[in-house]
């Protein structure tokens, strides 16, 4: 789990990092004015949410705590609840990214800038935050192994 929440943040810090360096270098192409961190417009929500992005492997000490907790209530209880296939875990984890990132880079950009820099925010945040979601999702998959755990009993003693 921890390993997991890890790996989610360091994926939404890579996407927000990367998606923040494209946004600038197509600025700089097209001659374009520049747009800042919680600049007043749905672009400047979307630079908020990157940059929000970015600094989130800065801040591990509150996201990856958050990302386990939400994990461990979610696809971490599905191995014992009997569920073997991939979808689930897939699905449960490009759910819980976008409402963690997405959520948490809206309400930063409504409550300095307004609604429009918010749903830029929460675009953003939200994308980034189900593409490392997915990835979160797979890798924990791929640890627990939950349908190897389910085939394969155990009854001896020692």
């Amino acid at each position: 789990m921890f390993l997991s929440a890890l790996a989610a943040c360091l994926g939404v810090f890579l996407i927000g990092g990367i998606g923040l360096a494209l946004a600038l270098l197509v600025q700089s192409l097209f001659g374009l004015d520049r747009v800042g961190m919680f600049d007043t417009g749905f672009a400047g929500g979307i630079a908020t949410g990157l940059q929000l992005s970015a600094m989130n492997f800065f801040l591990f000490l509150i996201t990856v705590p958050a990302a386990w907790i939400a994990l461990g209530l979610s696809i971490g209880r599905m191995p014992h609840r009997g569920i073997a296939a991939r979808r689930p875990y897939l699905r449960w984890a490009a759910i819980l990214g976008p409402i963690l990132v997405g959520g948490t880079t809206c309400f930063f950009g409504m409550s300095v800038a307004g609604l429009a820099t918010g749903a830029g925010a929460l675009l953003s945040g939200a994308s980034g935050g189900a593409l490392s979601g997915i990835g979160c999702g797979f890798l924990f998959y791929m640890i627990v192994g939950p349908d190897e755990q389910l085939r394969d009993v155990d009854i001896s003693v020692f």
